[in-house]
């Protein structure tokens, strides 16, 4: 589904009504109720469901505009929708998951407001991206399974429904995959210590399961260790790469607003004319601004299907980096203004890098992108 002409003209709304309490939002650190109380409102909590499953059935390009209209007003609310998309939409009926546990999980998006995210990461492991097994386990029960283990950087945490928490067997050939597990299960606690530099109020927290009984039809996405292990689809790869990098354009875009009203309104004493007058100035301004246009017409032509799916982490690399280049760029620009805690260069700066941070990491990006040139150059 395309974006509606109602939700189109709802954003732009949905964006400063964000905006306005976006300061406190970071300073607290605290989940975003309200913002996604809003959210829920208008319906955009079940915009990525399919159709089948009674959601909007929004399609990539209409949950790109969404997510970064959101990110321009708070980009931590962003970041844990981003995650709820990529998770909901797998819920039609073409889902491998029991049909049961499909329809419970959607039918809580719709009716309750639910929220679900993957828990991966772990504080031995790390991220699973690098490879290696889980030390979460899930033991077989007469009636289901336990789960014990501990998940790291669990974005969203407190206000989550459900946890999708990757895990492995207590087999000698291990299943390995997802179990779902409801966030209100006995045996699970959260450790409120996620307190980062930015994206602050994603409550990324640490999440600890002792024994935590599930049925045994949650385990709703398992194979063996020993046996081949696909990744991210192609169409889930291009999904995660188009919304993170719409997530910290819009950052940036947020911040390049804010860096063309200051240099149209500063005017020194010594000048007599406002910054914006200067080619120094507006050399800044076109760099930014070529910075991006390279990112919107990347991600655009991603979302509409132009780019090849296995291009999707290169579209990610570019559109983050030109993103925290340009946000840097206004601060290195404006001096020691953007630095202060009362401004909101600052805070676009803290959360602009934690990009990076995002799976596939650059290294791994550059690394496989190298290796597919040189091969292809070989056998030519």
């Amino acid at each position: 589904m395309a974006l509606s002409e109602h939700v189109d003209e709802l954003l732009p709304v949905i964006s400063q009504t964000l905006a306005s309490s976006a300061a406190e939002v970071d300073r607290l650190g605290a989940f975003p109720a309200a913002n996604f109380a809003l959210l829920r409102q208008h319906g955009l909590l079940s915009f990525a469901l399919p159709t089948s499953a009674g959601g909007a059935g929004a399609d990539l390009a209409a949950c790109r505009t969404v997510i970064a209209a959101v990110a321009q007003g708070e980009p931590s609310t962003a970041l844990i929708l981003i995650m709820q998309y990529l998770n909901a939409r797998r819920l039609g009926e073409d889902s491998s998951w029991p049909a049961g546990v499909r329809r419970a999980v959607a039918d809580s998006i719709l009716e309750r407001g639910a929220l679900i995210n993957a828990l991966r990461v772990e504080p031995e492991l790390g991220t699973p991206a690098r490879g290696g097994l889980p030390a979460t386990t899930a033991r077989r029960t007469a009636d289901g399974w336990r789960l014990s283990g501990e998940k790291i950087y669990s974005t969203g945490s407190v206000g989550l429904s459900w946890f999708l928490v990757w895990a492995r067997s207590d087999d000698e050939d291990p299943l390995v995959g997802a179990w779902l597990v409801p966030a209100s299960a006995s045996g699970i606690r959260i450790k409120e210590e996620w307190d980062h530099l930015g994206m602050r109020a994603t409550c990324s927290h640490r999440v600890v399961l002792e024994d935590v009984w599930v049925p045994r039809e949650n385990a709703v996405n398992l194979s063996r260790w020993s046996a081949p292990r696909p990744g991210l689809n192609e169409e889930e790869s291009l999904w995660m790469a188009v919304l993170l990098g719409s997530l910290y354009d819009a950052i940036a875009r947020g911040a390049q607003r804010e860096f063309i009203h200051f240099l149209q309104q500063r005017v020194p004493a010594n000048l007599g004319r406002p910054l914006a007058s200067l080619a120094r100035f507006q050399d800044v301004a076109g760099r930014i601004e070529t910075l991006l246009f390279t990112s919107r017409t990347l991600l655009n032509s991603a979302a509409a299907g132009e780019i090849a799916a296995a291009d999707a982490a290169k579209v990610k690399q570019v559109t983050i980096d030109n993103a925290i280049r340009s946000v840097q760029l206004m601060v290195e620009h404006i001096g020691n203004h953007a630095l202060t805690r009362t401004n909101g260069f600052e805070r676009h700066l803290r959360n602009v890098l934690c990009g990076r941070i995002h799976t596939p990491q650059d290294d791994v990006i550059f690394t496989a992108a190298g290796q597919a040139v040189l091969q292809s150059s070989r056998s030519k």
